[in-house]
């Protein structure tokens, strides 16, 4: 067995087999140096994994989804499975299996967008969503959605800033950079790699009058 090092890590398209788990493109991965992967250490309590897709489930499972380009560091958590059949608004919260049903309250799904940064062993609660380029520290715990290209942290994670001022930011929303095909992506990409705005607007301006 090939022994782990902090610089190793694996891209999800190529280890997910959960079928409640969908990744966009290629690009995303997880720095697995320290625990067992992505499936089994990160992802917690989603139906699918190789125990409990053999189960016929009891309500509608919330899925999880990921973007292009996500980095998840190491030890990252994404919960799922709702309230965990843990009824915080009933005077006794454990989860009886006579009225396990009745105790699941789903949450929604999951939604980590293109470009996110998720810092070492931060976790997401069930049923956010964190918006395109947004950064979440390290150690936070995400309890709501968080705004794109936002950076958040603490627990509950809060913004702690904006990585653009707001008209940088709608345009890059606009620009939907991980639509692109992956020639226009490659084309760009030291333009991508930097931080001078205007001359990344004129070369996509170049780019697509050449088409």
């Amino acid at each position: 067995m090939q022994k782990k090092h902090w610089s190793k890590f694996e891209l999800l398209h190529e280890v997910v087999t959960n079928p409640n788990i969908h990744v966009k493109g290629q690009h995303s991965y997880y720095s697995d140096c320290w625990d067992n992967g992505f499936e089994q250490s990160v992802v917690r309590y989603l139906h699918g994994d190789e125990v409990s897709r053999q189960w016929e489930p009891r309500w509608e499972i919330d899925e999880l989804y990921i973007g292009d380009y996500v980095c998840i560091g190491a030890e990252v958590v994404i919960l799922m499975g709702g309230n965990h059949t843990h009824r915080v608004d009933w005077f006794c919260l454990y989860p009886f299996m006579d009225v396990i049903e009745d105790a699941y309250i789903g949450k929604g799904d999951t939604h980590i967008e293109d470009g996110v940064w998720l810092g070492m062993r931060a976790m997401v609660m069930p049923g956010v969503t964190i918006g395109e380029g947004a950064v979440v520290a390290a150690n936070s715990v995400v309890t709501k959605d968080v705004a794109p290209y936002s950076i958040v942290g603490g627990s509950p994670a809060k913004v702690v800033k904006y990585r653009f001022d707001e008209s940088v930011i709608d345009e890059l929303i606009s620009f939907k950079i991980y639509e692109w095909p992956e020639e226009k992506f490659e084309a760009l990409r030291k333009h991508l790699c930097n931080s001078d705005f205007s001359k990344l607007k004129q070369a996509i301006t170049d780019y697509d009058n050449c088409l």
